[in-house]
């Protein structure tokens, strides 16, 4: 996959089959229309071409918003470039650009310099100037302009038509089932280990202090069964998200994991996580002896259901 920084430095792309939007989290309604850009390039000798924005156009027009995302941007490459994708633009956002109208962003960009063959979008896509571009008005310059036109319907997870916001409420409330469902695989998290007060190596369950990126949406607070990937082997972990209301008096918000059977020293460096399931929420127990109780308990959950 070519990842292009700017619309205006791409060479040529033959027959590009190109769909648009931030595509936070790839989720299977993001999945099928990559997939049906993939057949359709195929089809029609051409490349598939996916154009995202950085940063996201709500951080520039609503500079006060605390949006988090899904995914990094580190992991929606890796995440387009497993579904096939041969080319990722991610064009700069800013206020200027936000002027362009629907016509000229179809016009002056889609047609004129990356010479779109086929677009490819989602069944409420909305572009241009206060959002003012809709299918119909696709139709319409699909004509003028010489490109064809395709529309994906909503694809629906438990009922329900998947979004990335949907998906940002499930993660902020710990629903990991439905997040992992709509996503079509473990919810990914990576953070830098750093050091925190190592409280617990003497409780018996020595964790891991995360560092997380600002952006990235961290799920509610609780205790996950995670994989947890330490220089490309997988293991087995329990991660806790929370203030630690039992053992300090602090609200310092932490991210930590313990690595079952793991006792290398791995400071300073990334590790990766995949969310598999919520075991608990978080609770203030009644002393150390009920909180070692039911840490035992979370593990015997991850060891049982996942195995190591």
């Amino acid at each position: 996959m070519e990842v292009h920084r700017l619309i205006e430095n791409i060479k040529t792309i033959k027959n590009p089959v190109l769909t648009l939007g931030m595509y936070d989290g790839i989720h299977i309604g993001h999945q099928t229309i990559i997939n049906q850009l993939n057949q359709i390039a195929e089809e029609v000798d051409g490349e598939s071409v996916l154009l995202t924005f950085d940063p996201h156009p709500r951080m520039v027009l609503q500079p006060n918003c605390d949006l988090k995302f899904i995914y990094t941007l580190e992991e929606k490459e890796q995440a387009l470039e497993k579904l096939g994708l041969n080319h990722l633009i991610i064009h700069p956002f800013t206020k200027e650009f936000s002027q362009l109208t629907s016509l000229e962003f179809v016009r002056d960009l889609l047609v004129n310099q990356i010479n779109i063959h086929t677009l490819v979008i989602g069944y409420d896509h909305h572009f241009g100037k206060n959002r003012e571009g809709n299918y119909e008005q696709l139709e319409i310059l699909s004509k003028e302009y010489g490109f064809n036109l395709v529309q994906i319907e909503a694809i629906d997870c438990n009922d329900v038509a998947v979004s990335s916001t949907k998906v940002r409420n499930a993660l902020a409330e710990g629903n990991i089932a439905y997040a992992n469902k709509a996503l079509g695989c473990n919810y990914p998290m990576s953070g830098e280990v750093v050091h925190g007060d190592k409280i617990g190596r003497t409780l018996g369950f020595p964790t891991a202090n995360l560092k997380v990126d600002d952006l990235k949406i961290i799920p509610a607070h609780g205790v996950y069964s995670v994989n947890v990937f330490v220089d490309d082997q997988k293991y087995l972990g329990l991660l806790s998200i929370g203030v630690r209301a039992t053992v300090t008096n602090s609200r310092e918000h932490r991210v930590e994991v313990n690595i079952l059977d793991f006792t290398d020293d791995i400071y300073g460096k990334t590790i990766q996580l995949e969310f598999l399931d919520k075991i608990r929420d978080e609770k203030k127990f009644n002393g150390l002896d009920e909180l070692i109780e039911a840490m035992n308990k979370d593990k015997a959950h991850a060891i049982a259901k996942y195995g190591q």
